[in-house]
């Protein structure tokens, strides 16, 4: 596996993962209008040229996807994915790490996910994450989880 920044011409290949990917939060709160599957190619493109965007490349095939920005040494992260045939790997693990060494200036790393996304929950607890606030954003319990920078 390689983990490389994404290019533009990855938009489309990164943005058919994410739809995979989000299909099972979309069961688990039975809500297919939720942000991630309603984005189209060109907002994938700016986002590849506004941020960090990371993709995991097995065989030249693009198998997971994370994007972050810092902000006043905060680096927001985003829309960790995978696809579901690659799930349970480690690849999410080492999406995250890559990034989180990417912004290795940041004194704190923060993101939000759904409250009953336990696997999301559990991935980001087990590399140090914790939860500092929940919060009700279009009736979806999101939970926002953040690291410490330790130098």
């Amino acid at each position: 596996m390689i983990i490389d920044k994404a290019q533009i011409e990855d938009a489309n290949k990164i943005l058919n993962l994410q739809i995979l990917a989000f299909q099972s939060e979309a069961e688990i709160y039975t809500d297919w209008d939720i942000a991630p599957l309603k984005q189209t190619t060109s907002e994938i493109k700016k986002e590849i040229q506004d941020k960090t965007v990371l993709k995991a490349v097995v065989n030249n095939q693009i198998i997971g996807s994370v994007k972050a920005y810092e902000n006043k040494n905060i680096c927001y992260i985003e829309r960790l994915i995978v696809h579901p045939d690659y799930k349970n790997q480690g690849i999410g693990t080492k999406l995250m790490q890559e990034i989180e060494n990417i912004f290795n200036k940041a004194t704190k790393y923060e993101l939000f996910t759904g409250a009953r996304s336990l696997k999301n929950i559990h991935l980001y607890e087990k590399i140090d994450y914790r939860i500092f606030k929940t919060e009700l954003i279009n009736n979806i319990k999101m939970v926002y989880l953040e690291k410490s920078r330790i130098f």
